[in-house]
């Protein structure tokens, strides 16, 4: 999976629901999909979706819901770690910018 695909996920309910992957993270070994809606895109505040990238008995790439509350918290707190390191460095470069002028 990469980072900027777009793929459709249906709900429970049977609604199709598109998402851009954000970024692809790893924690404790395995592969985790950051996803974010489309619909509401321009929204800063959306909510990302973190799913387990798993392989089904073909050997493709699925997604899977994180059912287990302390993987949940491990991969969310790495992805905040690394949004607020994101942030530093263009905070840095923003001043750097700055400097230059």
């Amino acid at each position: 999976m990469d980072p900027e695909e777009t793929i459709i996920l249906t709900d429970e309910d049977g609604h199709d629901h598109e998402f851009t992957i954000v970024d692809v993270i790893e924690v404790e070994g395995k592969e985790y999909a950051i996803l974010v809606p489309l619909e509401g895109a321009e929204d800063e505040e959306e909510e990302a979706v973190i799913l387990r990238i798993d392989k089904d008995e073909k050997g493709e790439e699925i997604l899977v819901d994180i059912e287990d509350d302390k993987e949940w918290e491990k991969v969310s707190e790495a992805w905040e770690e690394l949004l607020d390191e994101e942030e530093f460095e263009e905070l840095e470069e923003d001043e750097e910018e700055e400097k230059d002028r």
